[in-house]
């Protein structure tokens, strides 16, 4: 898609309205945000920045930078993956093509798991964490982030998301208590984990092609192909997650929509784990479950 002509748009309140008009058309569900935040994107302008200048004049460069970003985004491309960015649980993450864009049904993975520590008044202790399929780190580091004095391991198999995770880990200051090597899951993690979590891929392969066109053009096929019923992933895990967990340890998964009965007796068919807990997202929908490795 050519870029827009911006050049009408002579100053930056212009520029808000006439991308956001633009994008509103194209039926794009933010157009509002999705225009001050690319523009401000463009212009290096925070959002405080970006509010008090709406009367500053625009170079044609600056017009012309604007118009490439609206470009990218009327052809379906998500504001994150124009940006480079996305926050999760208030905290920034750099994103790759190799790593999913983190979303905020995932924080409810999160926020399970910090309820299972708080439970046991543990988020002190030196905790073991391993996250598998670590993708950009949101999920680790965001518990990092809450438990001062945790280990976190985050594994994947793509190399360039494990560079993606580690770079965001040191972006935080995290760097020191976070480790990332490349292997399929937990397949060479060793016994010795207070906690497992995961948000793995859960999409059935044929289902893929139906999804919106800002996750099936954009998000890494890896991160997103469950296999045929999309529960390919989570055999593998619960084949893994005894020889990982030690005693009483908890590994907690994030689940697609209506796979928490199939999930759950995947991983009580493994002998080992027994369910928990289920956690509900904001629109009440079973998003992650809890499984407690039997004593």
């Amino acid at each position: 898609m050519s870029a827009p002509d911006l050049r009408s748009a002579t100053d930056i309140g212009a520029a808000r309205r006439i991308v956001a008009k633009l994008f509103d058309e194209a039926g794009i569900d933010s157009p509002t945000l999705d225009a001050r935040v690319l523009i401000g994107h463009a212009l290096s302008l925070g959002h405080t920045a970006l509010a008090i200048s709406s009367y500053r004049k625009l170079t044609m460069d600056e017009q012309d930078a604007i118009a490439r970003l609206v470009a990218r985004r009327l052809a379906g491309e998500p504001v994150a993956r124009i940006i480079g960015e996305k926050e999760f649980w208030g905290l920034p993450f750099r994103l790759s093509p190799a790593a999913l864009v983190p979303r905020p049904d995932t924080e409810t993975l999160v926020s399970a798991v910090l309820a299972i520590i708080d439970a046991g008044k543990r988020r002190d202790e030196s905790l073991l964490i391993a996250d598998l399929g670590v993708g950009s780190g949101a999920i680790l580091l965001a518990l990092l982030h809450e438990l001062p004095n945790a280990f976190g391991i985050g594994t994947d198999r793509s190399l360039e998301a494990i560079a993606t995770a580690r770079g965001n880990a040191a972006a935080l200051g995290l760097g020191s208590r976070a480790a990332f090597t490349m292997m399929d899951f937990g397949a060479a993690l060793k016994l010795g984990f207070d906690l497992v979590v995961s948000n793995p891929p859960y999409i059935p392969s044929d289902d893929i092609a139906t999804l919106a066109p800002d996750v099936r053009e954009h998000d890494p096929r890896l991160a997103l192909d469950g296999g045929a019923d999309g529960l390919d992933a989570y055999r593998a895990i619960a084949g893994q997650a005894p020889d990982l967990l030690r005693e009483n340890g908890t590994i907690v998964v994030e689940i697609g929509i209506k796979q928490a009965v199939d999930v759950t007796v995947i991983f009580e068919q493994s002998g080992a784990l027994r369910w928990t807990a289920t956690h509900t997202d904001l629109a009440g929908i079973p998003r992650a479950l809890a499984f407690r490795r039997r004593s």
